[in-house]
């Protein structure tokens, strides 16, 4: 099992809902009051952290003003973007996962696509069958066209053959994880988002994948383009980088098998040595 020392309890909260935003100006005051309709009722501790990423338009002044009334949404801005551009969406989750507070850490899209009343039943789901990271499946509500239904296809039987990955829906960005798995996570390294739920089983987590909703935007434009060149290459490449960098992890679960000579040499002679075991994460 992974641990990870966590923030002083004063500063935990129940759960997180981390979601990056690139150029979503329109969206961003529904997705604040739909987090807030679905959490609310719930009786736990929860923040919203919205992370800009590189945006042209004012979601980043939007976001200040939208703060200003909210004392649980906490804008958080990528500090370092390239021109006119973003650093996607798996540098933006890994910098509001790290700001973040909460011992359960949600993400989702700020596009609306995602629906925030699916919460709370994923954090019963995640309760009820002590899994460490629910995910959403979209699959059963999605109209695609034909291109996209084949390039899904392509990409969950290359997925299933190279990594052993049944999870039909990892493009789906809303899900559940516990904290010390959301921190173990590579997603410094970019489309890492895409394979959240393989890298999971992998590290030792439980994995259970439930059906969510999914909407058509609300506003803005997609920031994924279709096609061979945009999609389907750059989602192999990434899958072989996946495949060969987990065949270089290697256990860093460790033992202390001798007290520090301190320690050890106040107790008497009799008290035998203690023993404590330790799990390092890669954040």
């Amino acid at each position: 099992m992974l641990v990870k020392p966590a923030p002083s309890s004063s500063r935990m909260l129940d759960l997180s809902v981390v979601t990056p935003a690139h150029n979503e100006q329109e969206n961003l005051e529904a997705l604040a009051s739909q987090v807030q309709k679905a959490l609310s009722p719930l009786g736990i501790s929860w923040e919203l952290v919205i992370v800009d990423d590189g945006s042209t338009d004012r979601t980043r002044a939007n976001l200040k003003d939208l703060a200003s009334s909210r004392v649980w949404l906490r804008p958080v801005a990528m500090s370092q973007t390239p021109p006119g551009k973003g650093n996607g969406q798996s540098a933006a989750f890994h910098a509001g996962i790290r700001a973040s507070k909460g011992r359960l850490i949600a993400t989702m899209d700020a596009d609306l696509q995602n629906d925030p009343a699916d919460l709370p039943m994923m954090l019963r789901k995640m309760t009820e069958s002590g899994a460490d990271l629910v995910q959403g499946d979209r699959s059963h509500a999605r109209r695609d066209n034909v291109i996209r239904k084949v390039g899904s296809w392509v990409g969950r039987t290359f997925r299933r053959m190279l990594l052993g990955d049944r999870v039909r829906d990892t493009g789906c960005s809303l899900r559940i994880m516990k904290r010390e798995f959301a921190l173990a996570l590579p997603l410094e390294l970019r489309g890492m988002h895409r394979f959240v739920p393989v890298t999971i089983r992998d590290l030792g987590g439980k994995v259970v994948e439930v059906p969510v909703n999914h909407r058509p935007r609300h506003a803005g434009e997609t920031k994924y383009g279709l096609g061979i060149t945009k999609r389907a290459i750059p989602g192999l490449i990434d899958l072989f980088a996946v495949r060969y960098f987990r065949s270089r992890r290697r256990s860093v679960e460790s033992i202390e098998f001798a007290p520090p000579a301190a320690q050890a040499n106040s107790q008497p002679a009799s008290t035998p040595a203690h023993e404590s075991q330790h799990a390092e994460i890669h954040a």
